[in-house]
C-alpha cells in the first residue's frame, strides 16, 4: 500500500487538479493532460494521485537531471514504499558505427556509472518482488532489457532449513555474475567459509549476508551493518538477484545454449552467403571472423561483448517481434506519468529510427547480423500498447498530448504560494554583459541567484570564466558534464558556493531553483527551438518560484515567438493576482529541501534538523565531515568530497543561525 508522508496539504490549484486526475483514472480515462504551471507543485500532485488511485507508477522524464530532482522528492513523499531510479547508466557513450563514406568503423566505447548501474538492478528486483513500486526514469526505458520471466528465474532464492550445499550456493552465485575471488567484500562479490557464505548484494553498500550451512542444510540467514559491524535482522529466506541486466540461466543451461548458438551459426551462414553471392567477399569476411569469436565467447562463459545484439535468442522472440523493455516488469493496470511531455514525447518517437538507421547501415557492411536489429528500444506504437494509464504533464503541453485528448486539459495555474509568474522585460543586446554584472552584484548583495541562458556551450563556458575574473561566483552547465556533476552544481548554486549559473538548454534539466530570482536570456530573438514561444515560456517559468521572479530577455528586436511567450506569461500572472486578491494571499517564496544523492548525508542533515544539536555536537561532526572531506579528495572522489563540503556548510549555517 502507498503511504504518502506529508506534512502538506493541496492548496491552489491542486486540489481541483488531483480530484481531476483521479476521478477520470477510476471511470477508466487512459490518457490526461495536466497543464501545470512552473512551480505549481505538480510533482506533489503526482504523489496524491498514486496515492489515491494506488497504482504502481512509472514517471518517465525527458532527462537524467529531471529525473533524479523527482526521485528524490519522491524519496521523501513515500520514504515506506519502493522508490527506483532509472537511466542510462552510460556517463559516456559511442555506439558501435559504421561510416561508409570514409570507411570508418567505430567501436562502442562507453562510460560506465557503477552507482546508476546498480540503482537499476535494484529497479528491476525491485518490480519483481514488491506489489507498491514507484519508478522515475528517463527514455531508457523504452530499450531493451531481460526478459523478466527469465529475470525470475534467474532470482537464487533461499529458505531457511533448505537442503543445499556450500557447493551450490556458490555455483549459482557464480552464475549469476558473484565474484568469489574478490580481495575485499565488495558490491556482487562474495566469500566461502568452513561453515558459511557471505556475500553482498551488487546494490547494498552498507550491508552484507551471511549464510550459515551445516550438513548441507541451511541454517541461518542472516544481514549484517558494515557501518555498525553487528547483526542488523535474521531472515527466514532471501531473494539474491543477479549482479547484470543480461544473464542466461535456464534449468537446462548446456542444452540451451547449445541451441541457440546453433540458430546463431544459423544466421552467420545464411547472412556470409549472401554477401558471397553480392561479391561482398570484405563483408563476409568481416562478419565470420567478428560472429566467431562472439560464438567462442558465449560456448565458454555464456557471455561476450555486446552481448545484447543477439538479445533476440535469448528472449526467444521472432524477428521483429518487439523487445522486453522496463515496461513489461509492471503489473497490469499500472500509471505512467510522462513528465515535460512536450520534451519526453518526441524523443521517444525518435528512438526508433535513430537506432535502426545505424544498425542497418552495420548490418549491410558486415559488422553485425540482422538479428541485431531486434537489440532496440521500442517503437512508438510498441509503446503505447504496453501502457495502460497514462497522464501527460507540461506547462506548454505539445500537440500530440492535446490531440490525444481532444484539446481537454487539466490545468494548474495557481501556486500554493500565491507566487506571480515573473515579470519580463526586454533590454537591447549592447553592452549586455556589463549590463547583467550590474544586475547580478545587486542579487548578490540580496542573497538571491541568477541563471543566465547562453546559445552555445563555448558561449556559455566563456561568460562563467569571465565572470569569476570579475569576483562573481559563477559556474556553466550543459550536457558535456555527467548527471552527478549537473547535480552537484545545482545543489551547490542552491547552497551557497556560487551565485550564477551559465547554461544552454537548461529547460532539459528541469532546473527546480526557488533560490532563483532572475533569469538572463541571451539572443533572444534569435530563431531556434531554444528560442521557439514554448522554450521561452518553459524558461520564464523557471523563475516562478521566487517572488522577486523576473526575467530579462535581450535582444533588439520583438519577435512573434517573444511576443506570445509573454502574452501567455501575462496571461497566467493576471489569473494569479485575480486569485491572490480574492483569497487576500501575500506571495512567499517557494522552501525547498536540499536533498543530496548519499542517502547517509541526507540522514544526517535529517537528524540535526529534528533534534536539534548542540554547539558540541555541531562543532565535533562538522570536524569528522571536514576529515571525511580531505579523505575524499585524496582518493579523487570529488562528487563525494563536494557533497561532504555542502554539507559542511549547510551545517556552519545552522551554528550561525543559532548565533
Amino acid at each position: 500500500m502507498f503511504r504518502l508522508i506529508t506534512n502538506l496539504n493541496p492548496q491552489g490549484d491542486q486540489e481541483k487538479a488531483i480530484q481531476q486526475l483521479v476521478e477520470n483514472i477510476q471511470q477508466g480515462k487512459k490518457q490526461q493532460v495536466l497543464l501545470g504551471a512552473t512551480g505549481t507543485g505538480k510533482t506533489f500532485t503526482m504523489a496524491n494521485v498514486i496515492a489515491q488511485t494506488q497504482k504502481s507508477t512509472l514517471i518517465l522524464a525527458p532527462n537524467k537531471t529531471l529525473a533524479l530532482q523527482i526521485y528524490q522528492e519522491m524519496q521523501n513523499f513515500f520514504p515506506q514504499n519502493k522508490v527506483e531510479y532509472y537511466v542510462s547508466y552510460f556517463d559516456y557513450y559511442q555506439p558501435e558505427a559504421y561510416k561508409p563514406h570514409s570507411d570508418t568503423y567505430i567501436s562502442k566505447r562507453t562510460q560506465v556509472n557503477v552507482n546508476i548501474q546498480r540503482m537499476r538492478l535494484r529497479t528491476l528486483n525491485s518490480l519483481v518482488t514488491e506489489k507498491n513500486v514507484i519508478v522515475i526514469a528517463s527514455v531508457a526505458a523504452i530499450y531493451g532489457c531481460f526478459d523478466p520471466n527469465s529475470y525470475r528465474k534467474a532470482v537464487l532464492e533461499l529458505r531457511q532449513g533448505q537442503k543445499i550445499s556450500k557447493k551450490e550456493i556458490a555455483t549459482w552465485l557464480t552464475k549469476l555474475g558473484y565474484n568469489p575471488h574478490a580481495i575485499e567484500l565488495e558490491e556482487g562479490c562474495f566469500f566461502v567459509k568452513e561453515n558459511s557464505i557471505i556475500l553482498k548484494i551488487v546494490w547494498e553498500e552498507n550491508h552484507y549476508w551471511q549464510l550459515e550451512i551445516k550438513n548441507d542444510i541451511l541454517e541461518k540467514i542472516e544481514r549484517h551493518s558494515l557501518t555498525k559491524d553487528k547483526k542488523t535482522e535474521t531472515k527466514t529466506n532471501i531473494l539474491i538477484p543477479p549482479t547484470r541486466e543480461y544473464i542466461y540461466l535456464t534449468e537446462e543451461e548446456s542444452k540451451s545454449m547449445t541451441e541457440i548458438l546453433a540458430e546463431i551459426k544459423q544466421e552467420l551462414k545464411k547472412q556470409a552467403g549472401k554477401f558471397h553471392q553480392e561479391g561482398k567477399i570484405v563483408e563476409a569476411r568481416r562478419l565470420e571472423e567478428k560472429i566467431s569469436e562472439d560464438l567462442i565467447n558465449l560456448g565458454e562463459t555464456g557471455y561476450c561483448p555486446m552481448i545484447e545484439n543477439y538479445a533476440r535468442y535469448f528472449d526467444g522472440r521472432k524477428p521483429g517481434e518487439c523487445p522486453y523493455a522496463l515496461l513489461d516488469y509492471f503489473e497490469k493496470d499500472y500509471l505512467t506519468i510522462v513528465d515535460e511531455s512536450h520534451l519526453a514525447v518526441p524523443q521517444i518517437k525518435a528512438m526508433y529510427n535513430t537506432d535502426h538507421s545505424r544498425k542497418k547501415t552495420l548490418v549491410q557492411y558486415g559488422f553485425r547480423l540482422p538479428s541485431a536489429l531486434d537489440n532496440r528500444p521500442l517503437n512508438f506504437t510498441e509503446f503505447k500498447s504496453k501502457l495502460s494509464f497514462i497522464v501527460y504533464t507540461s506547462a506548454t503541453p505539445g500537440p500530440y498530448e492535446r490531440e490525444q485528448t481532444n484539446q481537454q486539459v487539466v490545468e494548474q495555474i495557481i501556486r500554493p504560494t500565491g507566487l506571480l509568474d515573473p515579470l519580463v522585460e526586454v533590454r537591447p543586446t549592447k553592452n549586455q554583459i556589463e549590463d547583467i554584472i550590474k544586475l547580478i552584484q545587486y542579487q548578490v548583495i540580496k542573497k538571491e541567484k541568477t541563471i543566465i541562458y547562453a546559445l552555445t556551450i563555448k558561449m556559455a563556458e566563456d561568460i562563467a570564466y569571465f565572470l569569476n575574473q570579475r569576483d562573481i561566483k559563477a559556474i556553466f552547465l550543459h550536457s558535456k558534464l555527467d548527471i552527478f556533476a549537473r547535480n552537484q552544481a545545482i545543489t551547490s548554486l542552491r547552497r551557497g558556493v556560487y551565485d550564477v549559473i551559465v547554461g544552454i538548454n537548461l529547460l532539459r534539466e528541469g532546473l527546480d531553483m526557488p533560490e532563483v530570482s532572475l533569469i538572463c536570456i541571451l539572443d533572444a530573438d534569435k530563431p531556434g527551438f531554444l528560442r521557439d514561444t514554448r522554450s521561452l515560456i518553459q524558461i520564464i517559468g523557471r523563475v516562478a518560484r521566487h517572488q522577486n521572479g523576473r526575467v530579462i530577455l535581450y535582444g533588439d528586436a520583438i519577435t512573434t515567438n517573444m511576443r506570445e511567450a509573454m502574452a501567455e506569461t501575462q496571461r497566467r500572472r493576471n489569473i494569479q493576482e485575480a486569485h491572490n486578491r480574492k483569497n487576500q494571499i501575500t506571495p512567499q517564496t517557494i522552501q525547498k529541501e536540499i536533498f543530496f544523492l548519499d542517502p547517509r548525508l541526507t540522514a544526517l542533515r535529517k537528524e540535526k534538523k529534528e533534534q536539534n544539536w548542540s554547539e558540541k555536537k555541531l562543532s565535533k561532526e562538522i570536524r569528522s565531515l571536514q576529515r571525511k572531506m580531505k579523505k575524499a579528495a585524496q582518493e579523487f572522489d570529488f562528487d563525494k568530497a563536494a557533497e561532504y563540503r555542502d554539507l559542511i556548510l549547510d551545517l556552519q549555517k545552522g551554528a550561525t543561525n543559532k548565533d
